[in-house]
């Protein structure tokens, strides 16, 4: 009781004890029926129930909660900015696609790893059994921003050489050979900083760095290296294809202005004819 007697805390156990399924259904229990039926009756009373199981509860519903909206956000944007920058529907479609495949193998080398335990002993994390809550969500967002940096930058590149005039195929074979340093020096920095974090012994850092450098290693090397020239080479001429009522959104495209055409050599004058009025 607090000295000025307005406020008490109660201390109740739940009977589920460590089995989380239990106890959060005796926190439903205590939350849904018991205190409506006891402390709800006193007028002007909160009775608001907290502790560690209601903590995580209501932490994990918040974050469950908030990924619809969150992955409805990026993955328009993401669209919506590929469509404006390369006037291209079937870029925007392949680029969302292609991310979406990133992170989908980092949540499956997560679930493989931490929550079946395939290959566990290999990171140090025996026992874990789950993932952590809030790490799906927080890979949504940084995985598909690396991803789409790379994608970003591969398919310029290409674009570029479809711009010269050389064919699709011969562009897609120069961007993916110009950029290929560039993203392969990238991903090994990546993969060997993040692998940092999966020596941690803290499980939650321990998971986040092995998501992401297994998924920044499949990124670089399955989806960009094989997945989309392999894509784009079987679209062809369709990847640069844009509804014709599409024309009117607005161009965020940085092509460099066509040379000037080269201006025709003029003839050579002929020498000036004298008029007989010189001196000689």
């Amino acid at each position: 009781m607090h000295a000025d007697r307005n406020i008490a805390e109660i201390h109740v156990p739940l009977a589920g004890g460590t089995d989380r399924g239990k106890a959060e259904a005796d926190l439903h229990l205590l939350r849904d029926h018991v205190r409506p039926a006891t402390l709800g009756k006193v007028a002007g009373l909160r009775a608001p129930i907290t502790g560690e199981t209601a903590g995580s509860m209501d932490f994990n519903h918040k974050i469950t909660s908030s990924v619809p909206p969150v992955f409805a956000f990026v993955t328009v944007f993401a669209f919506v900015l590929m469509l404006l920058s390369f006037r291209s529907l079937t870029i925007a479609l392949t680029s969302v696609v292609l991310n979406l495949l990133s992170v989908g193998a980092a949540y499956g080398v997560l679930t493989m790893v931490f929550q079946h335990g395939w290959g566990a002993s290999l990171v140090g994390a025996t026992g874990t059994g789950a993932v952590v809550a809030w790490l799906p969500l927080f890979l949504f967002v940084i995985l598909f921003g690396l991803s789409m940096d790379y994608h970003v930058f591969v398919v310029s590149r290409i674009r570029e050489a479809r711009m010269r005039g050389l064919t699709t195929k011969a562009a897609i074979e120069q961007g993916i050979t110009t950029t290929a340093g560039v993203v392969t020096s990238a991903a090994v920095i990546m993969v060997a900083v993040f692998a940092i974090f999966g020596t941690l012994s803290m499980q939650s850092m321990k998971q986040m760095g092995v998501g992401l450098a297994f998924a920044v290693l499949i990124d670089a090397t399955v989806i960009r290296g094989v997945l989309l020239p392999a894509v784009m080479s079987l679209l062809g001429d369709r990847n640069w294809y844009l509804p014709r009522w599409m024309h009117r959104l607005p161009d965020l495209t940085h092509d460099e202005p066509a040379a000037a055409a080269p201006a025709a050599p003029q003839a050579p004058t002929a020498p000036p004819v004298p008029t007989g009025h010189g001196r000689y």
